[in-house]
């Protein structure tokens, strides 16, 4: 596993950022590979009428252009990070950002299924056909192997992937000119193509003009898996390289014109190559194999093997976007109590464990129930990607709306933003409206009762911040009795004893635990130490200034718990720490204090509810516990004090 990093080491930040060009393999990818499957779902789609690919192909490089522009705006004007959930909640309203996070985070789960999925199907299209039965078993392990290589961290999942995503792109960009150059002569035959299966289409009695339309629209949204990629970008602004910004906007432009390049142009050899399906094979198998038709065996079976391959390791790598994205989504919305605290907290590693556990796992089970069918996971999948692009646009469309930038500036941003916004709601209607029976339901289904939850949970924190109401009220006491020029100070005998205090910020739960500890043991100790750790989780380590800020804040809680205990005659002593599990920093201080305090004893407070359950426990923090069997361990004296709430 190697040394665990120093999280408040600046080298580390460093270190764990990605350049532009690892952001582009790391979150860029996603797009990319979704080439793999999204063009050739479209294609499809059409059945005899080829020709109209070509259009397809057309809207797709302009959506792909005005989403993408868009999202620009979204990395300046959230350069710390602001994927969906942050947008819509800042833009719009925190009720409409929480249905974004709840579609972004079903999202990325079937990012990573579809990715999965696909490869596998790409890989097994060049394999044997007797290892046919083996897909879902090979699909399994390797989402297993994927949680496994991102608990180590986010560098070393990213650096070892970018020779398989270089050889995808030499091999099929030499595929898609290959495929084109050898058929220059049908390029000019693609007008008269177009207006022939127009024709077909309107003279056929079982579709006509109004069924042509639903056919292209259908064979469009069946490809909407493409543009997946870009909000990747937004929502992994913390792990990029400063200038985060500009690091960012270099990775959405190759990623944009990568994919512009790779659908427009799979269309278009579909097309002029006359690609038909294959039993067991992608369309992009065949592909390859119309291309090497006249080439000698070995040299065109070793080209589609290369291809192949490449293609397949290019969609486990996209799964890497589930789970940069997913974690992060999760952590966000952990800190604004939507979600578990505990999924904001950060491993050994730096990595946002039980984020990748919680998305991995459930990807599995999806890849399980699914039975690893790209067709059904794509339509689960592309109805809730523009539930978050909708959302996202029309909170920078609001944005711009009102914003008092000079009018040239806000009209030319509203101009994108808007064509945005207008080209995704009626993307997303056309998905639902045409996908519906066909399982999109489930997705609306799945995310409606997610919102369900992640609502239930956020009253379930906020009723828990209403009963300690009382406590706080401690604070405005013990700030009247600090502005008090005649306190009498309290002096106290007996031994030299000390007390050392865990406090979590300052306020009525630290305070209660004070005084709990002067009633109780009346007379007993001349000296509290206040000991605070700053935790380290996914929102705070974004930079060295935000880890810093942290530190300052901890040392001005305990510093106004020693100002009130001096005013009260006691001794008083403040230490922080800072790191990414409070039992171990706890652990590696408790000796220390012991030493120089001998006979210390230590103290922590503990929320007690009313109605203990299961959620009480998932949602709250009872690292106290931990704590105390970890000292005791050390042979330190630990005593938990009670606080009902």
């Amino acid at each position: 596993m190697g040394p665990t990093p120093d999280p408040k080491s600046p080298s580390v930040f460093h270190k764990l950022s990605l350049i532009a060009l690892f952001a582009w393999v790391g979150l860029g990818s996603d797009g990319l590979s979704s080439s793999c499957y999204g063009p050739a779902e479209a294609y499809l789609a059409l059945g005899q009428y080829h020709s109209f690919s070509i259009l397809i192909a057309l809207a797709t490089v302009v959506t792909v252009v005005l989403i993408s522009a868009s999202y620009m705006q979204v990395i300046e004007m959230f350069p710390t990070g602001g994927g969906g959930y942050l947008v819509a909640s800042k833009l719009l309203s925190p009720g409409f950002g929480v249905v974004s996070g709840c579609a972004l985070l079903i999202d990325y789960v079937l990012t990573i299924a579809i990715s999965v999925a696909s490869g596998t199907d790409a890989m097994f299209s060049f394999l044997p056909v007797a290892w046919e039965p083996y897909k879902l078993q090979f699909s399994a392990v390797a989402v297993i192997l994927l949680i496994g290589l991102n608990l180590r961290g986010v560098k070393e999942s990213v650096a070892p992937l970018v020779p398989i995503f270089a050889v995808f792109l030499i091999t099929h960009v030499f595929l898609i000119g290959y495929a084109i150059f050898g058929n220059l002569g049908g390029i000019l035959e693609i007008p008269a193509a177009i207006g022939a299966d127009v024709r077909q289409a309107r003279a056929d009695p079982t579709l006509g003009l109004a069924g042509m339309l639903v056919l292209i629209v259908r064979a469009y949204t069946m490809g909407a898996g493409t543009y997946t990629g870009i909000e990747a970008v937004c929502n992994g602004l913390s792990i990029l390289r400063e200038p985060k910004v500009q690091t960012a906007k270099r990775t959405m432009r190759y990623m944009a014109g990568s994919l512009i390049f790779m659908v427009f142009g799979l269309m278009l050899a579909y097309f002029l190559c006359g690609v038909r399906p294959e039993a067991g094979r992608t369309l992009n198998a065949t592909l390859c194999s119309h291309v090497v038709s006249r080439w000698p065996e070995w040299l065109g079976q070793g080209f589609v093997g290369v291809t192949l391959f490449a293609e397949a390791a290019l969609l486990f790598v996209a799964a890497q976007t589930g789970f940069f994205g997913g974690p992060s989504v999760l952590a966000t919305m952990a800190k604004d109590r939507w979600v578990p605290a505990r999924f904001a907290l950060l491993s050994n590693r730096l990595v946002v464990q039980n984020g990748i556990l919680l998305i991995g796992i459930t990807a599995l089970v999806t890849l399980l129930l699914t039975k690893a069918s790209v067709h059904l996971l794509i339509v689960l999948y592309s109805i809730n990607v523009f539930i978050d692009f909708t959302l996202c646009q029309a909170g920078v469309v609001r944005y711009w709306l009102k914003s008092d930038a000079p009018r040239k500036r806000r009209m030319s941003k509203l101009f994108y933003s808007g064509l945005g916004l207008t080209l995704t709601v009626l993307i997303l209607a056309s998905l639902v409206i045409l996908k519906f029976h066909d399982g999109g339901w489930i997705t609306l289904a799945l995310t409606f009762a997610l919102v369900l939850l992640v609502h239930y949970i956020r009253k379930e924190y906020m009723l828990t911040k209403d009963s300690l109401k009382r406590l706080d009220a401690l604070v405005e006491v013990t700030e009247m009795s600090l502005g008090d020029k005649k306190l009498a100070p309290k002096v106290t005998t007996g031994p030299d004893r000390t007390a050392v205090i865990l406090v979590n910020g300052y306020g009525g739960v630290g305070l209660h635990s004070l005084f709990a500890i002067i009633r109780l043991f009346t007379g007993m100790f001349r000296r509290f130490v206040f000991v605070q750790v700053g935790v380290i989780d996914a929102a705070t380590f974004k930079g060295v200034q935000e880890v810093a800020a942290l530190e300052q804040h901890a040392k001005a809680d305990v510093d106004r718990y020693v100002q009130y205990v001096k005013r009260q005659g006691y001794e008083g002593e403040g230490v922080t720490v800072s790191g990414m599990d409070v039992t171990d920093e706890i652990c590696k201080l408790a000796p220390e204090l012991s030493k120089r305090y001998p006979g210390a004893i230590f103290f922590g407070g503990q929320l007690v509810f009313k109605n203990d359950s299961i959620v009480t426990r998932i949602l709250h923090n009872f690292t106290v516990f931990d704590i105390q069997r970890a000292l005791y361990q050390q042979g330190v004296q630990f005593i938990i004090l009670p606080i009902r709430v």
